[in-house]
């Protein structure tokens, strides 16, 4: 269990970014300097009660941390106004509280597909998560080892997230805008115009070129998604490296499987770079990991304007971008952070790129046993460059199964000092009166204090972890 000077810098990661560092130094420097001055420990109790209390509010308001430009991308991100019809927006397939990725939990089980704004249209895949996808590089080959890597969209199609935002707005499966001009008046009539003139000049939405304008809208958007906000590196595994929790047997069981015996980190790296960067889970490569069809892709039964092949259809993926067979099938390697995030345990999130599976151990179990009883998934959609090598055959047991996704679990941000922890008296250190006038007076009051107000912030820190739309 983690001492109570651990406990704050543990909360103070719930308001991550700049001001809980802060936070965390002035705590830090509290504690030490009372301690050095040889202050009574209960108020030096006090004084870090007044911290955390600190930390409550600095929770709440993370997003004041955000710059204009940032700001701003966050306005247009939520902004249900910027479809046709209107009722879409970025965050409709990419919310927060899922890991910016598709949100409703009956889509995911029967379809995983999301549908666009217009009625009756679908994409042809599960929405990629957008949490850290501002740290993908520009799509490039690699002459030495034969590989691309990079881009975005499952695809690659997109060099960087200026590319990726624009995409969306003008895609008729999607937010189906017929073209920059139309999105570039929807925001010039939005509530966040004043903030829009503010960041890019009075005159930059009358501007006579309405490409300029989108393009503005567009940054604004990667500037939002390569914010602290939606990439907080703030997963139980991210306090584990700073050496400010342990994981569970289990979790370390999962930990040494992944690094392992399961073979993830051939595409999934998990530890620190050499300058001390957090793991990104991802080397942002492409391959065909074999997933089956999903025969309840809605995109299938598509107008053929939209999709000619009907239920024939294949993606392609990385290959019908470059138009190279060598690519055919081959997606991007996903990040694997916030995979398991979920607003309740009873959520469920579709995985792969064709939500072909529902559950984290569905998945683990096809990369463990796909080559051994592929009857139990069926063929593969793409057959061509199904990758053998890396996975299919793991050899993992169902109890090691489960303990690679117990290590999943631990990559979702948010994280905090679980209720179970706290449940208990915190453990500041022994608070002895300096006479027994003092101690009757303030034994009880102290204990509430201790208890419920340090429950009462970690409640609601964690509540704060993830920032909504205002």
């Amino acid at each position: 269990m983690p001492s109570s000077h651990n406990r704050v810098r543990l909360l103070s990661r719930a308001a991550r970014g700049k001001r809980g560092q802060t936070l965390w130094r002035a705590v830090d420097l509290t504690w030490k300097s009372s301690a050095r001055r040889g202050s009574d420990p209960f108020c030096r109790g006090l004084l870090v009660l007044v911290v955390l209390a600190t930390i409550q509010e600095s929770a709440r308001v993370t997003a004041a941390d955000l710059s204009p430009l940032e700001q701003l991308g966050k306005q247009i991100f939520f902004d249900k106004n910027l479809s046709n019809p209107v009722g879409q927006a970025c965050a409709s397939c990419h919310a927060p509280e899922v890991g910016f990725t598709g949100p409703d939990s009956e889509i995911n089980l029967k379809t995983g597909i999301y549908p666009g704004a217009a009625p009756g249209r679908y994409g042809n895949r599960k929405p990629p998560s957008a949490a850290y996808a501002a740290f993908s590089p520009k799509r490039e080959f690699d002459q030495k080892e034969g590989t691309w890597s990079g881009g975005q969209f499952w695809d690659g199609r997109m060099d960087d997230l200026v590319a990726q935002a624009k995409g969306p707005f003008l895609n008729p499966l999607e937010m189906n805008n017929a073209s920059a001009a139309d999105v570039v008046t929807k925001v010039r009539d939005s509530n966040y115009r004043a903030l829009f003139e503010k960041v890019y000049g009075a005159k930059a939405l009358n501007s006579p070129d309405a490409d300029e304008a989108f393009d503005m809208i567009a940054r604004a958007i990667a500037a939002y998604e390569s914010s602290h906000e939606v990439n907080p590196f703030s997963s139980k595994y991210d306090a584990f490296l700073a050496g400010e929790t342990t994981l569970s047997a289990q979790e370390l069981r999962g930990l040494a499987l992944f690094a392992g015996k399961a073979n993830c980190t051939a595409c999934h790296p998990h530890q620190k770079s050499a300058d001390g960067s957090y793991p990104l889970f991802t080397d942002f490569t492409y391959d065909n990991v074999g997933a089956p069809r999903n025969e309840k892709n809605p995109f299938y039964r598509a107008d053929p304007a939209v999709n000619p092949d009907g239920v024939k259809y294949r993606d392609l993926g990385l290959g019908g971008v470059l138009n190279e067979k060598e690519q055919h099938g081959k997606v991007k390697v996903p990040t694997l952070r916030n995979v398991a995030k979920k607003p309740h345990p009873q959520f469920v999130k579709s995985y792969l790129h064709n939500g072909t599976f529902k559950s984290l151990k569905e998945v683990v179990r096809f990369y463990n046993r796909r080559n051994k009883t592929p009857e139990a998934f069926g063929p593969p959609d793409v057959e061509e460059n199904v990758n053998r090598e890396e996975l299919g055959a793991l050899g993992l047991t169902d109890a090691e199964e489960n303990d690679v996704v117990a290590f999943l679990e631990t990559l979702s941000d948010g994280w905090a000092v679980p209720q179970a922890v706290v449940s208990n008296e915190p453990e500041f250190p022994a608070i002895a009166p300096s006479n027994q006038t003092r101690g009757d007076h303030f034994q009880g009051a102290r204990d509430v204090i201790r208890v419920v107000r340090f429950r009462r912030v970690v409640e609601e820190a964690s509540r704060s972890s993830d920032i909504r739309p205002q």
